[in-house]
């Protein structure tokens, strides 16, 4: 078995500090080959480099983590992705997951998980930080509505949280219990609806019901 240090980890960050940060933290653990703080110049470098694993962030000027990967994936599949972000969305946990990402972990995670996070997506498990593991099994259990290449217009106009929302209202949740699953305020759910009804030209909850029921998203 490959010893953590033997795996090559590059990193990829626009926060400099930050990115400092985490060399510091894994230097004695892998091996750093390389490092980049914006889209292109990651692009170019990873696939220069062929490291073994790429510590991703998501969001980024010029495209984002999910074109680095995207991007690198055409060229060199074997390349492996762990994303490691400040958000917790989960449309962005299932884009760069979709996309090809072997893990996404929040930056709220240790040293040492990282270290072992890492680890893991170079024997090509799957990592998540538990709350967004969630949102994974969810989405390619069906639990969310794949919007992404469907062939109706109407529902790919909603966002994946509208979609979230929308299911779980056409189930009959209440607003509280909606927000409570979500992990979101009540505020928000009410807003979500709001756009949802607007969006598809609804008037009340019950039209809402049939629209979903009649789309097979209960």
């Amino acid at each position: 078995m490959t010893t953590s240090r033997a795996i090559q980890v590059f990193l990829v960050d626009d926060h400099r500090l930050f990115l400092s940060g985490v060399r510091a933290e894994l230097g004695q653990h892998v091996t750093i080959v390389g490092e980049a703080n914006d889209v292109d110049t990651a692009i170019q470098r990873i696939r220069a480099i062929k490291p073994d694993v790429v510590l991703l962030d998501v969001h980024m000027p010029g495209g984002g983590g999910r074109t680095v990967l995207q991007a690198v994936h055409e060229s060199h599949p074997d390349v492996r992705f762990l994303a490691l972000s400040v958000s917790d969305a989960a449309e962005d946990v299932i884009q760069l997951i979709r996309a090809g990402a072997r893990g996404y972990v929040t930056k709220t995670i240790g040293p040492e998980e990282l270290v072992a996070a890492i680890g893991r997506v170079h024997q090509d498990d799957a990592v998540f930080s538990p709350r967004l593991a969630g949102f994974v099994l969810d989405a390619f259990a069906g639990e969310i509505p794949p919007g992404v290449g469907s062939d109706d217009p109407e529902l790919d106009q909603l966002t994946t949280r509208e979609k979230e929302v929308l299911r779980h209202i056409a189930r009959g949740y209440t607003y509280r219990e909606v927000a409570g699953r979500l992990h979101i305020s009540v505020k928000t759910v009410e807003s979500h609806v709001s756009a949802v009804l607007r969006k598809l030209q609804l008037s009340n909850r019950h039209e809402l019901t049939a629209w979903a029921a009649g789309r097979d998203l209960l």
